[in-house]
């Protein structure tokens, strides 16, 4: 871990110095993801009833290893009844001082709850993941090897060292990525940051994840949880609040509403397009009542003689992007470093299930 230059910006992402120390063993996301395919096709490889229900229990506890960078104990001891929460896509992990909610794909919820509420599950109600250490380590070893890696590298704790490092790649705050395994690391040592469990959630959840489909070339996206819902015969305004309590409304159909199985509670993401946002000076005591209007800092103006793109922060870091006619940028004597507002319709954004 290199420590250059940390103290010149503390905006410094963790993923722009962050280096693995070459005694480290761990998997990239490639590797990881071609371990993840060999437990599928091992698993479907299954012919008798009895080896295809060990064989997913044994592949969603890798994908639990794998997603959640949780120790093996602590997944061989969780009541799957208690620990997971699949409608909000969480697992409850460890004790006491350890003890955290962690985020997972919408993508592992669904083998997740496949193997629960399936007749594979049937018998083993609080029990799935119960199973002797040594024979998890033993499959886990025989399919890194069938991956044609070196079996050491199949090991629940090279997998725990691989998400945190699949994490601070992605630029996730090194003090979320302890929140998330739940300790401090040797490996991740630095600076210690203090995040709370809202934090982790979001940040995690924001920085990917979730399924490709979610992914997308809108550089506003917003993460929070469902406060509102109002319908009427063909529409529904679906208001979220995020981690900084920004409050987002949304117009979609109700057939949309229906199809994200949205509630109140329930975690999205919202994303818009830098065409759809419009920014203006901020009037009067610098607050807005308008609905979706932002304020932020502008941190940067790139121009062309018609087409100016506006780039900016908010207080609490989240960035902010339109793109806008370069002489309304003179007309309203924009510059780096002036507070204004980002506004948009509640019809331009899209919304996700996170």
């Amino acid at each position: 871990m290199e420590k250059n230059n940390i103290s010149n910006s503390d905006k410094l992402s963790v993923s722009e110095v962050f280096e693995v120390p070459d005694n480290v063993k761990h998997l990239d996301t490639k590797m990881l993801d071609c371990l993840e395919s060999a437990y599928r096709s091992w698993r479907d490889e299954a012919v008798r009833a009895d080896h295809l229900r060990s064989r997913t229990r044994i592949f969603c506890l890798f994908l639990l290893l794998r997603h959640s960078g949780a120790k093996l104990g602590e997944i061989l001891k969780i009541d799957e009844s208690k620990s997971l929460n699949l409608a909000s896509a969480t697992v409850v992990l460890g004790t006491g001082t350890h003890r955290r909610e962690v985020p997972l794909p919408q993508s592992v919820c669904r083998e997740l709850k496949a193997l629960i509420e399936g007749p594979m599950g049937a018998g083993l109600e609080g029990k799935i993941f119960h199973f002797d250490p040594g024979y998890v380590r033993r499959i886990f070893y025989d399919r890194a090897e069938a991956c044609s890696l070196p079996r050491e590298l199949g090991s629940p704790s090279v997998l725990r060292r691989s998400r945190a490092v699949e994490l601070l790649r992605n630029g996730v705050p090194l003090g979320v990525v302890r929140k998330v395994l739940g300790q401090s690391s040797a490996d991740l040592s630095a600076v210690y940051q203090e995040w709370s469990a809202g934090d982790v959630q979001n940040i995690v959840r924001r920085m990917a994840l979730e399924d490709p489909s979610l992914k997308s070339s809108a550089r506003n996206t917003f993460i929070g949880h469902v406060t509102r819902i109002t319908r009427d015969g063909i529409l529904a305004d679906v208001e979220f609040n995020t981690a900084e309590d920004i409050c987002i409304s949304s117009v979609i159909t109700l057939e949309s509403l229906y199809k994200l199985d949205l509630d109140v509670g329930v975690p999205v993401s919202a994303t818009i397009k830098a065409p759809l946002v419009a920014v203006r000076p901020i009037a009067g005591d610098g607050s807005s009542s308008t609905r979706n209007c932002i304020v932020a800092k502008v941190t940067g103006i790139k121009r062309t003689e018609v087409l100016a793109e506006v780039s900016a922060e908010t207080a609490a870091g989240t960035r902010l992007c339109a793109l806008v006619t370069s002489w309304s940028v003179e007309e309203d004597n924009m510059n780096e470093g002036d507070e204004v507002e980002f506004c948009f319709k509640a019809l331009s954004i899209v919304l996700h299930v996170v």
